[in-house]
């Protein structure tokens, strides 16, 4: 199986079966949310002039495991016929490397999908549960249920207009109780126009049911991002339930 091809069945599920009539319908005629517009549609290697490589620094912390730090690149190339972009990643390093397929051509960053699919990894690692499931959860959330608003992120030591859209997966999961402890676990994707690749970063964040603390928290940020700490932004989704 081609590279491409095997991309698009990996993501496939979050991208066309998340509802049984809506999203499974072919696209012609099936409305879209306004997060879904922004997360999977939006062109937003638009500014970008190939070959270029995207940097992104990646953040492990909480109670629930050893945290770390780490890294993410996109490299981008031209694609058969001249245009942008033939996409490889190199998600994190090491042990902790997730093997993820090249995207031919690439308009949305797949970044963002490189994203989840850790992140649906990272779940089932942790859960026992069936990656379909987390995928096809998240997948729900940003088509009926997403929070999207204006928000302004500091780049390069600039001030730079861009949108959050936030989800909860799982707060109306019927399956929570096999995962009671990670079902509390909210996602963050900040986009902006202003940074190369659209993608300013994505952070997930997950309690501690028992004491209120971060029991897991991950963030990738775009490189030259001055993102708000941890802890406040983790007390603005807390007073946002």
């Amino acid at each position: 199986m081609r590279p491409g091809k095997l991309n698009s069945a990996i993501f496939g599920l979050l991208l066309a079966s998340a509802l049984p009539s809506a999203v499974n319908a072919s696209e012609a005629g099936r409305d879209y949310s306004e997060a879904e517009k922004m997360i999977f549609m939006r062109e937003h290697l638009a500014n970008i002039s190939p070959p270029q490589t995207l940097r992104y620094t990646f953040t492990k912390s909480g109670s629930l495991e050893e945290g770390f730090e780490d890294s993410v690149t996109v490299s981008l190339t031209s694609g058969n016929n001249g245009e942008c972009c033939t996409a490889h990643a190199e998600f994190l390093n090491g042990v902790r490397k997730t093997g993820l397929p090249e995207v031919e051509g690439a308009k949305s960053n797949p970044v963002i999908l490189y994203f989840l699919e850790h992140d649906v990894r990272e779940m089932q690692r942790h859960t026992g549960g069936q990656p379909n499931h987390f995928r096809k959860r998240i997948r729900m959330a940003i088509y009926n249920g997403a929070s999207v608003h204006e928000t302004t992120l500091r780049f390069q030591e600039k001030d730079v207009p861009g949108y959050e859209v936030e989800i909860s997966p799982y707060d109306n999961d019927p399956n929570r109780t096999r995962f009671e402890r990670f079902a509390d676990k909210r996602y963050v994707f900040m986009l902006s126009d202003a940074v190369p690749g659209g993608v300013y970063g994505i952070r997930t964040h997950m309690r501690d049911a028992n004491d209120g603390t971060a029991l897991t928290v991950e963030e990738m940020y775009i490189e030259g991002a001055a993102p708000r700490s941890s802890l406040a932004h983790t007390l603005s989704l807390e007073d946002k339930k």
